[in-house]
């Protein structure tokens, strides 16, 4: 029976430090996001599959990084300094991009962003299960993942005022980006508090993670992670979406709306999915958020205009908030505690991996058949995942 949560009962000040972290970052990052694929496209003349293979090359880097930041977090027995670091890294690559005079400069500021993260996203993410009772886990994750979206939001609204106030200068907007990103590294070396990992601290070799340890973990942890691989297969870079409105006739000004629009959905809908996850089977979650997916696939392979357009930009916010944040609490329920910033590392390096792939894939098929085909390959990968998780066990 699955052990019921204390409406009563509060998440940690370190699981709030951590989501106004994010806000801030994301407010940032998505500012500059909302118009890089333009950037890249009209202002230094990028090919679509040039977007995707900067955005999918970017993740693929910081997943390879997550993984080894989470077995490193693991090993040490502390998740702040790696979480410091990463932050740190992500502001100071930002002023890369208002810099940028090609696509080669662009993607070497993103590999450092990308960096950045990477060191920080498994670390965090464990001491977000570290510091929160198993029962409270969907909410912690959701509500970080919430406050995450709400920098989402804010930082592409800006980008649209910020256009319009600098008559669509791109650089000036991403210079501007850099202070968020700066208050969130203060942020963190200031308000989270570093509560000690399970493991034993610095120099405890029992607790490094070897290849060996791969054998030992749980068939259903593995199940997880078969699951979020063919899932992330579907989900290709967010930058598609702008380049699919803007072709049906969004003005390249109110590009940034595009995130704006998915993530209002994402933040209204994260932490009441956590919250769900927490009282019935994870798998009814998952499957919601495929359903979601596919149907957002569906509606933007057929759009043509601006507002059908954005009905599929809805639908993919809420497959995010329905399944990212019960990802986490997946991999926390499902790996050994002394373990679970390495495991948050295998998740992100396998994951990240099957983005690289999906937003490559993306940008060829969009450039050779056309952003149908980049949409309704999505959708079919999407079903493969819906089809697993059907067949799963409950658990």
């Amino acid at each position: 029976m699955r052990e019921a949560a204390d409406p009563r009962a509060r998440l940690p000040r370190t699981v709030w430090a951590l989501g106004l972290v994010s806000l801030f970052m994301d407010a940032s990052s998505e500012s500059i996001h909302g118009l890089l694929p333009l950037f890249l496209t009209v202002t230094l003349g990028a090919s679509a599959a040039t977007v995707g293979l900067i955005d999918g090359v970017g993740e693929a880097v910081a997943s390879v990084t997550k993984m080894l930041s989470g077995t490193l977090s693991d090993r040490i027995g502390r998740r702040k300094p790696l979480v410091l670091l990463g932050y740190g890294l992500a502001a100071v690559s930002k002023p890369l991009f208002p810099l940028a005079s090609s696509a080669v400069v662009v993607f070497l500021a993103r590999i450092a962003d990308r960096f950045g993260k990477g060191l920080r996203g498994a670390p965090r993410d464990a001491l977000v299960a570290d510091v929160t009772p198993p029962e409270l886990r969907g909410r912690a994750f959701g509500l970080r993942q919430t406050l995450d979206t709400v920098g989402a939001i804010i930082g592409p609204l800006a980008a649209v005022a910020l256009m319009a106030a600098f008559a669509d200068d791109m650089r000036l907007v991403f210079w501007v980006a850099t202070i968020p990103a700066v208050i969130a590294a203060l942020v963190v070396w200031l308000g989270v508090k570093d509560d000690a990992a399970p493991s034993s601290g610095a120099g405890d070799t029992g607790q490094r993670f070897r290849l060996a340890e791969l054998r030992k973990l749980p068939r259903d942890f593995w199940r997880v992670i078969a699951i979020a691989t063919v899932f992330t297969l579907a989900r290709f870079s967010e930058a598609f979406l702008v380049l699919k409105a803007n072709a049906v006739g969004l003005p390249m000004a109110l590009a940034p709306l595009v995130l704006v629009a998915m993530s209002v959905v994402y933040a209204a809908g994260s932490y009441p999915a956590g919250a769900w996850a927490d009282r019935a089977p994870p798998r009814r979650t998952l499957i919601a958020g495929l359903a979601c997916l596919i149907a957002a696939d569906a509606t933007l392979a057929a759009a043509a205009s601006v507002a059908v357009a954005f009905a599929g930009i809805g639908l993919w916010g809420a497959h995010m908030a329905l399944s990212q944040g019960l990802m986490g609490k997946l991999v926390a329920d499902h790996a050994p505690p002394e373990l679970r910033g390495s495991c948050y590392g295998v998740f992100h390096l396998t994951t990240g991996l099957a983005t690289l792939a999906a937003s490559v894939s993306a940008g060829l098929l969009w450039d050779k058949i056309g952003s149908d085909a980049t949409f309704l390959a999505g959708a079919i990968f999407a079903a493969l995942a819906l089809v697993m998780t059907w067949r799963a066990r409950p658990s």
